[in-house]
C-alpha cells in the first residue's frame, strides 16, 4: 500500500503519546482493537512519529480504517503499510485532510457533487468521526 501522512499534533491522545512520539505499540494495538478490528494477524511497531503496520487484513476498507485509527492519534506523523497484506484487494478510497472551515456537507459536495451524501463519509470514518457535527482540522478522512 505505501506511506500515509498525518498531522501529529491532531487526534486522539493515547497513553504514552506526545507530539514528539507516537504511543507505544501495545497501546496502538489496543486502540485498533477497541474499534472492533481483529488484531490477531497484525503487527504494529513504532519509531518516533512513525508507525509500521504489517501482517494481514481482510479487505482494503479494513486496512484504510485501521490506518485512520492509527494516524488520527496524537504523535503519529506517518503510517507505513508497505509490509501489510490485504486478502481481498479492491480499489483504494481517496483520503482528504480536513481544513479549517470545512464541514462534512462541504466535503461531500466537493467529492460527490451532493452535500446530502455526507453520511457516506461518516460511515467510512469511525474512527475518527464519532459526532458528525464535530470534525477537526488536520484529521485525515477516507472518502469511499
Amino acid at each position: 500500500m505505501g506511506f500515509f501522512d498525518f498531522v501529529k499534533s491532531v487526534g486522539k491522545k493515547l497513553v504514552g503519546a506526545s507530539e514528539a512520539q507516537a504511543a507505544p505499540a501495545p497501546v496502538l494495538t489496543q486502540e485498533v482493537a477497541s474499534h472492533g478490528f481483529d488484531t490477531s494477524k497484525l503487527q504494529i511497531g513504532t519509531s518516533g512519529n512513525n508507525v509500521q503496520l504489517s501482517g494481514q487484513v481482510k479487505s482494503q476498507e479494513e486496512a484504510e480504517r485501521i490506518i485512520l485509527a492509527l494516524g488520527n492519534t496524537v504523535g503519529v506523523a506517518q503510517v507505513d503499510t508497505s509490509q501489510l497484506i490485504v486478502a481481498a484487494e479492491t480499489p483504494a478510497a481517496k483520503f482528504y485532510t480536513v481544513k479549517k472551515g470545512d464541514t462534512l456537507w462541504k466535503i461531500a459536495e466537493t467529492h460527490y457533487g451532493k452535500g446530502a451524501d455526507y453520511p457516506k463519509i461518516v460511515a467510512a470514518n469511525n474512527p475518527p468521526i464519532v459526532n458528525p457535527d464535530l470534525i477537526q482540522p488536520g484529521w485525515v478522512l477516507r472518502i469511499p
